[in-house]
């Protein structure tokens, strides 16, 4: 018997109903992420916000999902998993609480950054799937818990934008916290506990990221790419809600949030493109997605020349194209990572979500001050570029690998 048997459950207890569970818990988790973006417009008239302030919120979320996977992550190896889990879904229920009951902006802001750092719960769900899971059934298992989490970055915005117009904004933080008291309530009695597997100080676990990070190329490029394709996303998503909201739209929340139906249509289509990863190679699947997102981009910059329902039209097609650029890179830049050391693949996966999500922050930021300064226009221009060089850094390195074997001798 393997030395680490005693460590988790047996394959067995892995029952239909629990994988569901770690599902609905990751989707819920990351789903506080964006419940805020739809709401900008309404919760700035609420609160007198500034155009900078409405920045900010996402952009803090987002730092603190970044910090929280860099400082929080590790300790899923160190103690037991699940009393990790429990302690994220209190602290997040208490955040999501604090923002709907928020007095001001400065107020939501803190209660912004609180949100990110405890909604890491999602990064404790998916290895603890992971570690249950018979290896035979590891991949559809951790499969199923990810197609939960997709969804609740999809769905989230919908969901809010529909509540904050029929609600307000505060009705939707509580119902938040709300659904994440539920959820832990049901993996306290439903979640196994889990031996720590390794015993490396907590400083250990920290310094090998950047260890990691120095010695391969490979991820440099990976998690600079993708977190440049994520800047873009972030900046649409963190704008769209002002932007509809004004001339000549004059939308609120909810036509904001439904654009992330037309989100999922082109992300969950996104996982087939891995089957062509296999057959074409994670590299060459990596520009396909980072060219997508650049042209789904760039287009929106046409939004001027159309009428208001054509521009519509046209925001829900570059929206389609982005999202599932993005999903199709993020796969490819997930097999490329997970191929360099397979011992070190959840720190190798931190490196690249970190990236991930400080893009995202900055694209919020980015974003927000475009939009103030030079409108939408503005917003197209940043999330071009950004997609523009994540493309650059995808097709140089082939090029160049490509010259240095014709340059060989044969």
């Amino acid at each position: 018997m393997p030395p680490d048997a005693h460590a988790h459950p047996a394959p067995q207890e892995l029952s239909a109903r629990l994988v569901l569970l770690l599902a609905i818990g990751a989707g819920l988790a990351v789903a506080s992420l964006y419940y805020n973006q739809p709401m900008l417009g309404i919760l700035g008239a609420d609160l007198h916000a500034s155009a900078a302030e409405l920045g900010w919120i996402p952009t803090l979320t987002q730092l603190g999902y970044a910090f929280g996977i860099l400082t929080l992550a590790p300790l899923g190896d160190r103690y037991n998993r699940k009393r990790i889990v429990l302690m994220k879904v209190a602290a997040l229920a208490a955040a999501l609480l604090l923002a709907g009951l928020a007095p001001s902006a400065g107020v939501l802001l803190a209660a912004s950054f609180a949100i990110g750092l405890s909604a890491t719960l999602a990064q404790d769900i998916v290895p603890a799937a992971a570690t249950l899971a018979p290896p035979a059934h590891r991949g559809r298992i951790v499969g199923t818990v990810m197609t939960g989490l997709l969804l609740g970055i999809l769905l989230s915005r919908v969901i809010s934008g529909l509540v904050a117009e029929q609600l307000g904004w505060r009705a939707m933080f509580l119902a938040a916290a709300v659904s994440i008291l539920a959820l832990g309530a049901a993996l306290w009695r439903g979640l196994p506990a889990f031996a720590p597997t390794t015993q490396l100080p907590y400083t250990e676990l920290l310094r090998s990221l950047g260890r990691l990070w120095r010695q391969h190329g490979e991820l440099r490029r990976a998690a600079i790419a993708q977190g440049l394709l994520s800047l873009g996303f972030s900046a649409f998503w963190s704008t769209l809600a002002v932007m509809l909201h004004g001339a000549p739209y004059h939308l609120g929340s909810a036509a904001a949030g439904a654009f992330g139906l037309a989100g999922a249509a082109g992300a969950l289509a996104a996982p087939l493109a891995g089957r062509h990863a296999d057959r074409r190679g994670p590299h060459a699947v990596s520009r396909l997605g980072a060219a997508l997102t650049a042209l789904s981009f760039a287009v929106m910059a046409l939004l001027p020349l159309l009428s208001p329902q054509s521009g519509l039209w046209l925001l829900a097609a570059s929206t389609i194209g982005f999202d599932l650029g993005i999903q199709v890179a993020l796969i490819a830049h997930q097999s490329i990572v997970y191929g360099i050391d397979p011992a070190a693949r959840s720190r190798l996966n931190a490196v690249l979500m970190v990236s991930v999500f400080i893009g995202m922050a900055a694209g919020g930021a980015l974003g927000s001050l475009a939009l103030a300064n030079w409108g939408w226009l503005g917003v197209t221009v940043v999330a071009t570029l950004a997609a523009v060089g994540a493309l650059l850094l995808r097709v140089l390195p082939g090029r160049l690998r490509l010259r240095r074997r014709a340059d060989c001798p044969a």
